[in-house]
């Protein structure tokens, strides 16, 4: 969440950030400067009744315009006002005044924006000069009082510039990790989508295709079971098509709820659906069925849909068992089949053992897959953790 300062402070000093950034804040300054320099010499009388030396007005307006120029030249700038401060009193006569404001600007200026050994000698050269060349003891005390106190504030200026500047740094990067993030997060949704969309059209597609080959030799022995092949085909381009909608309402949605997806509770359809291909499928359920996380009871039905998908396509199987055991802290998943065992020459590359071992990492548990040791044929085992209690 943004803080409340930030989100209320940056449209109103936008534009005086702007305005700081021009010379037009260091004119006024300087004009202020010289005036209050100059005020003196226009409003005090001499006790001669003689008008003031011309030179007092030089060295007051000179001992301030150079301010115009005290960011782009701190320390010239802080040299230029004193030593003209200092040149006041040989005009004579004028009036009696200690000319400190354009030197008190150029010395915050140098304390604020130079290094630490140029803004010590700054200020330890004017205020010696100052202490040895004042009148008296009450302007000398004036004076070290005002040029600490100038110093400080551009000390304590520096300060808050680099904390501000620290702030936005900070804020640029946390900015940059929210993008990253969320890249991050749409490649994983991304990658989801693949996922599942792999495994809704490569089962279908499988038993649609398993159905249209077997269809030919169905009429000819039995004309009767013709009707039920085409029904079975038909059924599972439907089932296809819904899980598509599904995804695709998910990728026309950025938000809201998403349509549900198939789960551990769709198991006993699927396997009903694979059936019907001419796969024998039995399903069994071993112990107490307890709760799953909503990411493993997804990741139990792809995965799931998935080997058997695998078994139609590959395996050659006349019989595949889909058996879950429920234990104390997982659940255990088992699809075996008496094929040849073909699944285990898979290409490594491809998308379907591979997809099996990344869904279960990602909920947690594991995925192991290769031939069966109790006989011919090819099993997958899954092991998905349950949801804490």
């Amino acid at each position: 969440m943004t803080p409340w300062g930030t989100v209320s402070a940056l449209p109103v000093m936008s534009p005086f950030r702007r305005w700081a950034g021009t010379p037009w804040p260091d004119a006024a300054l300087a004009l202020l400067a010289m005036a209050a320099q100059v005020w003196p010499l226009l409003t005090l009388q001499n006790e001669t009744g003689e008008p003031w030396h011309w030179w007092g007005y030089v060295a007051a307006a000179g001992s301030a315009v150079p301010v115009v120029w005290r960011r782009r030249a701190p320390l010239p700038v802080l040299v230029a006002c004193v030593t003209m401060g200092s040149l006041y009193d040989v005009g004579d006569p004028v009036a009696r005044q200690p000319l400190w404001y354009g030197g008190l600007i150029a010395l915050y200026t140098v304390a604020s924006r130079s290094g630490r050994p140029v803004r010590l000698l700054a200020f330890a050269v004017p205020t010696v000069g100052g202490l040895l060349t004042v009148g008296s003891s009450d302007t000398a005390l004036r004076g070290i009082v005002l040029s600490v106190s100038a110093y400080a504030f551009g000390r304590a200026a520096a300060g808050a510039r680099a904390h501000a500047a620290a702030l936005e740094e900070r804020a640029e990067r946390l900015e940059r990790e929210r993008l990253l993030e969320a890249e991050r997060a749409a490649e994983r949704e991304r990658a989801r989508i693949a996922h599942d969309m792999h495994d809704i059209l490569a089962h279908a597609v499988s038993l649609m295709v398993v159905q249209a080959e077997a269809g030919p030799v169905v009429a000819r022995a039995d004309p009767g079971r013709a009707e039920e092949v085409f029904d079975t085909i038909a059924a599972a381009g439907r089932d296809a098509m819904d899980q598509l909608r599904r995804l695709l309402e998910v990728l026309k949605q950025e938000q809201g709820p998403r349509a549900p997806q198939p789960t551990i509770d769709d198991l006993p359809a699927l396997a009903d659906r694979v059936a019907g291909a001419g796969l024998e499928v039995a399903y069994a359920v071993v112990g107490e069925p307890r709760r799953l996380p909503p990411d493993g009871g997804i990741a139990a039905y792809r995965i799931t849909q998935e080997a058997l998908t695998n078994v139609v396509k590959h395996a050659g199987a006349g019989r595949a068992e889909v058996r879950l055991a429920w234990h104390p802290e997982d659940l255990v998943i088992d699809i075996v089949d008496d094929g040849r065992g073909a699944g285990a020459d898979l290409p490594p590359g491809g998308n379907g053992l591979i997809g099996i071992r990344e869904r279960a990492a990602a909920c947690g548990g594991a995925a192991t897959a290769g031939p069966r040791e109790d006989g011919p044929g090819f099993r997958v085992s899954v092991r998905l953790p349950l949801a804490a209690a």
